[in-house]
């Protein structure tokens, strides 16, 4: 195994990490620019306002692009497993 190999194999998993992260990411950003605009016009500083409508949209998120996520997943690890081979 060399570094060409080593940097590849990170290289994949960070892009599959990113690729897995983003849906909850993005849900996350738009729930919290959401709740902070309703903030801002109502006055309401409360910090439980901003952390529970997050949870309950990432947990749906997840609920959503979860078997996505999964199968991401899998297939890295597949990948990974089956080209073990060529790095011994």
């Amino acid at each position: 195994m060399n570094q060409g190999d080593v940097i590849n194999i990170a290289s994949t998993a960070m892009i599959t990490i990113l690729k897995v992260s983003s849906p909850m990411l993005g849900v996350a950003l738009l729930v919290g620019l959401t709740v902070s605009i309703f903030q801002a016009t109502t006055q309401i500083q409360e910090a439980t306002l901003s952390f529970v409508p997050k949870v309950v949209a990432i947990l749906v998120s997840i609920i959503v692009f979860g078997p996505w996520m999964l199968n991401s997943l899998i297939e890295f690890t597949e990948r990974l497993l089956f080209s073990i081979n060529s790095y011994i």
